[in-house]
């Protein structure tokens, strides 16, 4: 469970213990933690999503500073950094002292029957220690709905300037669930679907699925995703089908974003994020894109990684 990783970096590590089969489980990572936190570590670093940080929880609670490196779909936990590249800086600055102080961050996870069925219903599963960096680390996922009209408003807009021949890559969430309600279509609400001339193309897309479906199309395409609320990312959160070489195939001039105030007013100023896995995408990205709010009203938000 990356000792090989390690060592084709070139870095020391001393293995602790294996996984009982061929693939890791959920025990092997609550094994592995509890090994690790035996020993006089100073930090512990996993990578996953709130599934990881719910086994890392019930392993080793508060005794151990942890800081998650965010590779998982669902991330409503507040243990991640908000990428995995400032994961390493929040490690270094802990590590060399220039962070001093921690601090008790809930570890949440979604029922994810209910979240198909449109109902957000997160619970907390405990806390762990974090290191106290700032903007560096993730806040909680809000999962309040957003106002009626503001959406019915904004999937309204959205619907009335689609243009004919046009793909519409339909990114996950309720708030772009309500698009494909205006359109009469099924959604898939943790999934990715395609529209076309409004109707459906193809639905619950993995990333191959789409790359074949854009790769040679004639006409032009476009993304329409929304932000994840109480954190602000765009792309690298439960969307991971829409990847770095699909996003530059369409281009950043055809990414619509959809979010309500509410949401925006949530972030409390902060920038809307992206976290593709692709850094020189990733850098592209940044700048200031438009965000539709409601019908015929936008507005202009920072995106940063």
């Amino acid at each position: 469970m990356g000792e090989k990783q390690l060592q084709e970096l070139g870095l020391a590590c001393r293995v602790v213990g294996a996984p009982e089969g061929a693939h890791s489980t959920a025990a092997d990572t609550v094994a592995a933690a509890k090994a690790v936190a035996a020993l006089p570590v100073d930090l512990l670093m996993f990578a996953g999503g709130d599934g990881t940080a719910r086994d890392i929880c019930g392993a080793i609670g508060v005794r151990v500073p942890v800081i998650g490196i965010p590779a998982g779909v669902k991330i409503h936990s507040a243990v991640y950094a908000i990428n995995p590249r400032n994961a390493g800086f929040v490690a270094k600055d802990y590590l060399g002292g220039r962070i001093s102080r921690l601090r008790e961050s809930e570890v949440m996870d979604i029922d994810e029957d209910l979240f198909r069925q449109g109902r957000v219903s997160a619970k907390l599963y405990g806390y762990m220690m974090v290191p106290e960096a700032g903007s560096r680390v993730q806040n909680i996922k809000s999962g309040g709905a957003s106002e009626a009209g503001e959406l019915l408003g904004m999937a309204g807009y959205i619907v009335c300037n689609m243009q004919e021949d046009t793909l519409y890559v339909i990114g996950p969430g309720s708030t772009t669930r309500s698009i494909m309600e205006d359109l009469g279509l099924p959604n898939t609400l943790l999934g990715v679907d395609v529209v076309c001339n409004k109707q459906l193309v193809a639905a619950d897309v993995t990333e191959a699925q789409l790359w074949a479906l854009i790769k040679d199309y004639q006409y032009p395409v476009r993304i329409i995703v929304t932000i994840i609320g109480g954190q602000g990312h765009l792309f690298g959160r439960g969307n991971q089908q829409i990847s770095p070489r699909i996003i530059r195939r369409i281009g950043k001039e055809n990414i619509i974003v959809a979010a309500t105030n509410s949401k925006l007013l949530a972030l409390q100023g902060q920038p809307l994020l992206v976290d593709t896995g692709d850094m020189a995408l990733d850098q592209e990205l940044c700048g200031f894109i438009e965000v539709i709010v409601a019908f015929g009203q936008s507005t202009i938000c920072q995106v940063s990684n």
